[in-house]
């Protein structure tokens, strides 16, 4: 699984790199393919299949750079999106945690685990307990 997504990523990174800065568009006229510009691409079944087939004429060597060039903007990505949404995460399960604590325990542990159902006795109790417990398990 993670091979066919590696593949299917180098495609469409290789039609990227060999599209126009504006689109790719039909012989027709009718609608775009693929819209590349500065962040943004919108790709339809056409031109993943297009890629594709692009991408497996390469020769085994140019297969191999292609992929791993595509491992290394995977792992940028994933560092990326790890780092951008803590912080955003982080503040807004803190704010969570003052008006529904046991929702932010729960949305922050994934389940309704032992976690959740302390924090759902603590703020039953006197609900400043269950606050205090939900930042402390929150952050």
């Amino acid at each position: 699984m993670k091979k066919i997504i590696y593949l299917l990523a180098a495609a469409i990174v290789f039609n990227f790199s060999t599209a126009t800065a504006s689109s790719v568009g039909t012989t027709t006229g009718e609608t775009n393919k693929a819209t590349a510009t500065s962040s943004t691409i919108t790709m339809d079944d056409a031109v993943v299949t297009d890629a594709m087939s692009q991408f497996k004429s390469l020769s085994r060597v140019e297969r191999k750079a292609k992929l791993k060039e595509v491992k290394s903007l995977m792992k940028e990505y994933k560092a990326n999106k790890a780092s951008a949404a803590g912080s955003t995460d982080k503040v807004l399960l803190a704010i969570l945690a003052i008006l529904l604590p046991p929702l932010a325990v729960y949305l922050h542990e994934g389940s309704a685990n032992g976690t959740f159902w302390i924090s759902v006795l603590l703020t039953l109790l006197f609900w400043i307990p269950g606050v205090i417990f939900a930042l402390i398990t929150v952050l």
